[in-house]
C-alpha cells in the first residue's frame, strides 16, 4: 500500500464516537495503511454529541464557505478538522448548523428517525466530495462505511461523473450490521433526482430503508467488504448477486494483510509479491 491514497468516508469513527464494528474499523484500517506507507484522509459528520473541546476540533476557513444545494435549499458547508493523538491522522468533519448541531446522531429521544436524515445524507456526500476537490487530493480508493455515507458512490458515479480528480478512483463499500427501523423520507428520491440524477439510477430509493440504502451503495461500488460477522439474508443475497470482488469478514486481529491484499489485487488489479 506504499504511496497509495485511500479516502475513508464513515458515518462513525473512534475516538470521536462510541466503539462498534464500523467506528473501530474506520480507525484501525486507516491506521494500518499509514503504518505501511500509504496516505489517508478520513471524513465523517460532525454530529452534535462529539465533544469539540476535548477532541480539539477547529474550523478550516479555507475549506469552509461553500453552499451545498439540497432540494433547492442553499446549506452552508462548514469543515472542521482534528488530529487523532499519536497516530498522525487527520479527520475532517462535515458540519452544518441545521443538520448536525443536535445532540444525537440519527434519531430523537423517542428513537424516531430525524425527518431530515435523507437531506443530511445528501449534504454529507456532496460535502465530502467538494472538500476533497478543494484539497486537490486524488484518491486511489474511496472506502465507504455506514448508511449516512451510502449516497457517496451514487453521487461520485453520476453527479460528479465527469470530475477528473476521481477518474481512476475505485470505490469500496464496507457493509455492517448497523441498520435502523422504518425508513427515511418518502421524498428522498425526489430530492436526489433534483440534482439531475435519473430515476432509473435510484430505484432503490423508492423505499428508502436501511437495506435499500446499502444496496444502492453496493451497486455503484467496485468492491464489497463484509464488516460484521452477521448480516441480514437480504443483504447477503444481494451481495452474492453482484459480480464484484468480496472480502469476507475479518476480525480486528486478522484484517491487516487481508485488507492490503484485497485493495491491491482485487480493487487496483496490481500484482502482489
Amino acid at each position: 500500500m506504499k504511496d497509495k491514497r485511500v479516502l475513508f468516508v464513515s458515518s462513525e469513527v473512534v475516538p470521536y464516537l462510541p466503539e462498534n464494528d464500523m467506528s473501530t474499523m474506520s480507525f484501525e484500517v486507516p491506521k494500518m495503511i499509514n503504518s505501511v506507507g500509504g496516505q489517508t484522509r478520513i471524513f465523517m459528520p460532525r454530529f452534535g454529541n462529539i465533544n469539540e473541546r476535548r477532541h480539539q476540533l477547529h474550523e478550516v476557513i479555507r475549506l469552509s464557505g461553500l453552499n451545498m444545494v439540497v432540494n433547492d435549499l442553499d446549506m452552508p458547508l462548514i469543515i472542521k478538522v482534528a488530529s487523532i493523538p499519536k497516530e498522525r491522522m487527520q479527520v475532517y468533519f462535515i458540519d452544518n448548523e441545521d443538520y448536525f448541531k443536535r445532540k444525537a446522531m440519527y434519531s430523537d429521544e423517542e428513537v424516531e428517525l430525524f425527518e431530515d436524515n435523507d437531506e443530511r445524507a445528501i449534504f454529507f456526500a456532496k460535502g465530502v466530495i467538494e472538500t476533497v476537490k478543494k484539497l486537490n487530493w486524488a484518491p486511489d480508493i474511496i472506502h465507504v462505511n455506514g448508511w449516512m455515507a451510502s449516497l457517496l458512490p451514487l453521487y461520485l458515479r453520476n453527479y460528479y461523473g465527469n470530475e477528473p480528480l476521481f477518474n481512476t478512483s475505485k470505490i469500496v463499500t464496507s457493509v455492517y450490521n448497523n441498520s435502523f427501523e422504518n425508513q427515511l423520507s418518502q421524498n428522498m428520491i425526489k430530492k436526489v433526482m433534483f440534482d439531475g440524477i435519473d430515476a432509473d439510477k435510484v430505484e432503490f430509493l423508492k423505499t428508502p430503508n436501511y437495506n435499500n440504502l446499502i444496496k444502492l451503495a453496493i451497486s455503484y461500488s467496485d468492491g464489497i467488504i463484509i464488516g460484521a460477522e452477521e448480516l441480514s439474508n437480504e443483504i447477503q443475497n444481494f451481495i452474492k448477486s453482484q459480480d464484484k470482488p468480496v472480502l469476507n469478514y475479518r476480525s480486528i486481529e486478522e484484517f491487516t494483510q487481508a485488507y492490503q491484499d484485497y485493495y491491491l489485487k482485487d480493487i487496483l488489479n496490481e500484482e502482489i509479491d
